[in-house]
């Protein structure tokens, strides 16, 4: 018998086989496990997983969310909290050569001459901190600060460097600092985003939404950008002869179809689908009230030097607050103003004016309601700016090797200032913190072994720290 002729007969034989009794005789699990598929819809439909449900740390943290203040340019840390009196007596000198070899700088000669600070210091509390006198206001809450003054990072230019200090990895695709926050802990508040961001400034972000996306997370952890006048979320509103009722049908119906698939597919990014649908709607009712400024008192609006309805930082900072006290996890705002490569003395000053007031009011207004005990405030940029001239007389070039920034709450210890860099502030030299281990330290103070928390994705356990990062100790009260 010929190949053919043997498959025609083996074709034959089967659809013999495949008669009415033979369905119903040999199929009668597979029909009672439809039948109780369709019995247990129901139940089904109302035990769809909640992916932002809260979650318990490895361990008890001291702190539960994050109010994260970027600074995206990279502000100057020799104008505002690294004084190096140094170089001031060493203005329009060639730096030491051995100083420089080796160095790389992004846009200028290294050999460039130094250039002084263009402001006095002074310092302030009972910690006896050290700031700019473009500080005035941040002066005010001096003993609150932990003042980092030894960063240091792997990338100089904007882009990476920007994504690198927010994710842990200068490649696109990484999760964010707060995608890891949220995917750690879920979410204190059902009604609004875990993870909100807010852009003030002149311009966007170099890095773009990388530095504030999911990565390979599930897209639930991803920030959600709010505007900080008007509708916080484009499109939030219902648009006219759309009433709460036909939302709310709406709603139900998309989220009824997309249970029904996830019982099929099990896929995360439905269950994402769902609580994102679900979220706005409920936001719909509960975010005006949260984004009305005008709701504030005066005096505290007057503290934080907040103008309802304009696009301030002032105004996300006073949102901010508002947010943490009603549960959102965590609250980012990029604010970019702060590459200065010329035109350093006016524009540093302009900048302080904009957020100096803003930044201490925040921290005090923290700390007066009981918030700032479990409340990690971060302030700080990509990377600092070189001790060497740019733009003439007047700029300073992107510098990775040393910078500063600072942390308040959350069991950071106040008060204190860490780390040193040479005596022209171009190395950090003393207790230096890594970007990987300022996110070790930052996630331990949240309750997490940054070692354990991890992310299965392409056959590999990633996280923040990528495989570095040790917890800085000292910082910590």
């Amino acid at each position: 018998m010929s190949r053919l002729n043997q498959f025609q007969h083996a074709a034959e034989q089967h659809r013999h086989h495949l008669t009415r009794r033979w369905f119903f005789k040999d199929c009668g699990v597979g029909l009672g496990a439809i039948a109780l598929h369709s019995l247990l819809q129901d139940r089904a439909l109302a035990a769809a997983p909640n992916p932002m449900a809260p979650k318990a740390p490895h361990f008890p943290g001291k702190a539960k969310r994050v109010i994260y203040l970027f600074m995206a340019g990279a502000p100057s840390h020799l104008e505002l909290f690294d004084n190096k009196p140094q170089l001031t007596k060493f203005n329009g000198t060639l730096p030491p050569a051995e100083l420089l070899k080796g160095y790389r700088a992004a846009f200028i000669n290294p050999s460039s001459t130094l250039l002084g600070p263009k402001f006095k210091f002074a310092r302030h509390g009972k910690s006896g901190t050290e700031l700019s006198e473009l500080l005035p206001h941040l002066s005010g809450v001096a003993d609150q600060l932990t003042v980092i003054k030894s960063m240091q990072t792997d990338a100089f230019n904007h882009a990476p460097a920007q994504i690198f200090m927010n994710t842990g990895s200068q490649q696109f695709g990484r999760p964010s600092f707060g995608a890891w926050t949220t995917y750690g802990l879920g979410a204190e508040t059902q009604d609004l985003p875990s993870y909100v961001v807010f852009s003030t400034g002149d311009k966007g972000t170099s890095g773009g939404a990388s530095n504030w996306g999911c990565g390979f997370l599930p897209t639930v952890h991803n920030g959600t950008l709010f505007r900080t006048g008007g509708d916080p979320v484009l499109y939030l509103s219902n648009p006219k002869g759309v009433d709460d009722a036909q939302q709310k049908d709406t709603i139900e119906t998309i989220n009824r179809l997309n249970t029904q698939r996830l019982g099929v597919m099990g896929d995360p990014e439905i269950a994402a689908r769902i609580s994102a649908f679900e979220m706005a709607y409920r936001m719909q009712h509960v975010a005006p009230e949260v984004m009305d400024l005008t709701r504030e008192p005066v005096a505290v609006r007057e503290a934080y030097g907040a103008e309802p309805g304009r696009p301030t930082y002032a105004n996300a900072c006073l949102l901010a607050r508002r947010l943490v006290e009603r549960g959102v996890r965590f609250v980012q705002i990029f604010h970019e103003s702060w590459d200065q490569h010329g035109n350093l003395t006016k524009d540093l000053q302009r900048n302080c004016r904009a957020t100096d007031q803003a930044s201490a009011a925040l921290v005090k207004d923290l700390q007066e309601r009981g918030l700032l005990e479990d409340t990690i405030v971060i302030w700080g940029g990509e990377f600092g700016r070189t001790p060497m001239v740019q733009g003439g007389n007047d700029g300073r070039d992107h510098h990775p090797n040393g910078f500063t920034y600072w942390v308040a709450g959350g069991g950071f210890k106040p008060g204190l200032t860490w780390g040193e860099t040479d005596e022209l502030g171009f190395n950090a030299v003393k207790d230096k913190v890594h970007v990987h281990d300022f996110h070790a330290t930052l996630l331990h103070q949240l309750g997490f072994d940054h070692e354990k928390l991890t992310y299965r994705f392409q056959g590999r356990d990633f996280r923040l720290t990528d495989v570095h990062g040790e917890v800085v100790r000292g910082l910590l009260a």
